[in-house]
């Protein structure tokens, strides 16, 4: 478990009123619920972590739970999946220390079906924003006594249409630059918010000292440059033609803490401490598979502020196994002497083409524990793909540009015509990319 100090009042950057009790907040995102692996419900290990969640809010007396986006997998979850949030929700309202639940909206959720609960869900202390166009993005925190606690900036995923006016001839450049100066435009518009916010806050119910120092806390879905994915994450890009990869300067330093979402791996943006993604709380996919998963738990206290990432029980191990033949079976085996229960992503990537493989693989983990999930024969794969001249080429070393690239390649599309049809394609993934409701959760564009 990690556990590091991030800056304390000796800093000038938080302070708590002086009566010395500590603030718990919890941040986590991106928990995708109602997302399929390999054609594999996974209700039953959203659930568990939903159980686990509650029980940490419980024990830790967490005052503030902080969802940085992504709840959702889909703009239209199914039934199930929203059972599993509205349960949650309903519970965590029911834990005495949990005085409030602020949630932001990522890119895979749709804004509408967010907020619309939204004035039912605030009657329980629950704050939903669902767009920038949401007045109460900006919100003052009460702890149970009356006194102010947190002012948090609820920032979420930033469509394109809320932060920059599309102007006819523009490059893709030229819209990435104007998307990432709207995203930063309306952080130092939160910040000011926030800060006149503060200035204004009474210490006590009632009126009294106004405290020197309440803790701003931001949250974002967004890709914050720097920040690092894993194969098979299902993190789209949203530096295609929707959302740059925005630097982390854009965080005023007025926040003490920014608690962000969309990436899975557990990290910091850069060497600044203060801005954090939590990740997501399970593995998403075979890229992650082995991977620590977590929360960030955050202390506020007179005299600082101290965060601890807080591990994530595995509720269903998935394991990739790679190599050839040999390497393959003796891996299973392992699997097989320690008992292991998992889902299993094979791929074999040995020199002698196998066409049984699925057949052999089958056999080899029979009576096990273990489920195949997925097979990949990427000595099959490749060989199919070699080009006529003999040069192998993967279709797992290109992307969805690279594709269309190739396909004007081969149509003979004149080199003149090529960067107007690029930038039209790139706009049309940008559109798909950001509708709020896709037809499954299978999607990793």
């Amino acid at each position: 478990m990690f556990n590091s100090r991030v800056y304390n009042e000796a800093e000038g950057q938080i302070a708590l009123p002086q009566d010395g009790s500590p603030m718990m907040i919890l941040h986590t995102s991106d928990w995708h619920l109602g997302r399929t692996l390999c054609g594999r419900r996974r209700h039953d290990e959203f659930a568990s972590f939903l159980d686990w969640l509650a029980e940490t809010l419980a024990l830790r007396r967490v005052e503030v739970l902080l969802i940085s986006g992504d709840i959702f997998d889909t703009g239209s979850p199914g039934s199930r999946a929203q059972e599993l949030y509205y349960n949650f929700l309903r519970r965590a309202s029911e834990i005495p220390a949990c005085a409030h639940v602020v949630i932001i909206a990522g890119n895979h959720d749709s804004p509408s079906f967010l907020s619309a609960p939204g004035a039912l869900l605030k009657t329980m202390n629950i704050h939903v924003v669902g767009s920038l166009e949401d007045p109460h993005e900006v919100m003052l925190l009460k702890r149970g006594d009356g006194r102010p606690g947190l002012i948090v900036c609820a920032v979420p995923f930033p469509r394109e249409r809320e932060v920059r006016e599309a102007r006819e001839g523009e490059s893709a450049e030229d819209k990435e630059k104007k998307m990432a100066e709207g995203i930063r435009r309306h952080y130092e518009q939160a910040a000011g918010l926030a800060r006149r916010m503060r200035a204004e806050a009474p210490a006590r119910p009632g009126g009294g000292e106004t405290p020197p120092h309440l803790p701003i806390v931001a949250m974002g879905h967004l890709f914050a440059a720097g920040g690092r994915t894993v194969e098979g994450d299902g993190v789209r890009d949203l530096s295609v033609g929707s959302l740059a990869h925005v630097p982390a300067d854009i965080f005023s330093p007025v926040f003490d803490y920014v608690a962000l979402g969309h990436l899975h791996l557990p990290q910091t943006v850069g060497s600044d401490r203060r801005i954090r993604y939590s990740g997501a709380p399970l593995a998403m996919g075979f890229g992650e598979a082995g991977g620590g998963k977590s929360v960030c738990l955050l202390e506020l206290t007179p005299s600082g502020l101290e965060t601890e990432l807080v591990d994530v029980p595995v509720f269903q191990r998935l394991e990739s196994v790679k190599g050839d033949w040999e390497a393959i079976g003796a891996r299973l085996q392992r699997l097989k002497d320690e008992g292991a229960k998992a889902w299993l992503e094979i791929e074999y990537t040995g020199p002698q083409i196998i066409g049984d493989l699925r057949g052999r693989l089958d056999e080899a983990v029979a009576g096990a524990g273990l489920e195949i999930l997925r097979v990949r024969n990427k000595t099959m794969a490749d060989r199919a793909l070699s080009s006529a001249e003999g040069a192998p080429e993967s279709l797992d070393e290109m992307d969805y540009m690279d594709v269309f690239a190739r396909c004007l390649e081969a149509h003979e599309v004149p080199e003149e015509d090529r960067p107007e049809l690029l930038g039209a394609y790139r706009e049309i993934v940008s559109d798909l990319l950001e509708g709020d409701g896709q037809a499954d959760g299978s999607s990793q564009v």
